[in-house]
């Protein structure tokens, strides 16, 4: 594994900046593997043995969480998507990536799905791994995306008020699989340790976010990750983006929950694997 640990370098530089990590086979072909709202990199630890059998994995934080450099952070730079798309385009070229499969779980998702329009030559193939094109309801279109703007403005109204409380309540709705609290726990303690500030602002980013209209102009080929009972992306929503992406194909996993690389790491990973390597 290389870490790319700042010693030494302008904490600003990209792979730095977003605790850039490579891991598997130095010349296997690359999955780059983009996180969501307030998690870390660290989300991907049950996959990655599986995954860097095959591939060379990178990985990276969003500016603001796990290792990345707080400093870095800017809330009203960070507060719309476009910075996050800006920062995977730059990860990209910072280690000459080109090609790339990107495998990239909920907000992560409408993050690859901007920078697939940006930069096709650079994003080659989107694993989107409970993903969402908008989480608020539509009436005017019709489209179904799970929140109305009334749930939205609650669930921020209620971080903004309590952030330890929130957490608490919101990561056993997230991460679903009742029968194993102990993943429900992992992942309040990963929304804990996110500064309360990045987190308001990251949660605004995440459920106010729409990229619809972007969808019938992604031209790489993209496996869209359904899980079989999600709260936050039910499965109306993988069916709208399996009609609106082109060359898409839908896969609805057994796995429940919004975090299928925690909750079923093992059916997540055949999945990944299978598509990426037919592709290359």
């Amino acid at each position: 594994m290389a870490t790319y640990d700042g010693t030494g370098h302008d904490p600003h530089d990209v792979l730095v900046r977003n605790n850039v990590t490579v891991h598997g086979p130095a010349d296997a072909p690359v999955l780059l593997l983009v996180h969501g709202f307030g998690c870390d990199q660290s989300m991907y630890s049950r996959v990655l043995p599986m995954l860097s059998e095959t591939f060379r994995v990178v990985m990276f934080d969003h500016v603001g969480s796990g290792g990345s450099s707080l400093g870095a952070y800017d809330p009203v730079e960070y507060g719309s998507l476009d910075r996050y798309v800006a920062d995977l385009l730059e990860i990209c070229a910072a280690l000459d990536l080109q090609d790339v499969t990107v495998v990239a779980h909920s907000i992560g998702a409408m993050m690859a799905i901007a920078g697939a329009v940006q930069r096709p030559d650079l994003l080659g193939r989107l694993v989107l791994l409970a993903p969402s094109p908008s989480y608020l309801d539509d009436d005017a279109s019709g489209y179904v995306g799970g929140m109305s703007r009334a749930d939205v403005q609650d669930l921020l109204e209620s971080l903004d008020d309590n952030h330890m409380a929130w957490a608490s309540a919101m990561a056993p709705v997230v991460m679903g699989n009742a029968d194993s609290p102990e993943l429900a726990g992992e992942l309040e303690g990963s929304f804990c340790r996110v500064d309360p500030r990045v987190m308001r602002t990251f949660a605004r980013v995440t459920f106010m976010s729409d990229v619809r209209d972007l969808l019938p102009r992604v031209t790489v080929p993209s496996l869209i990750l359904q899980c079989s009972q999600d709260a936050l992306a039910p499965l109306s929503v993988g069916e709208y983006l399996h009609s609106q992406l082109d060359r898409s194909e839908l896969l609805v996993l057994s796995a429940t929950g919004h975090v299928p690389q925690v909750s079923a790491p093992a059916e997540t990973a055949r999945a990944i694997v299978s598509y990426a390597a037919a592709r290359q």
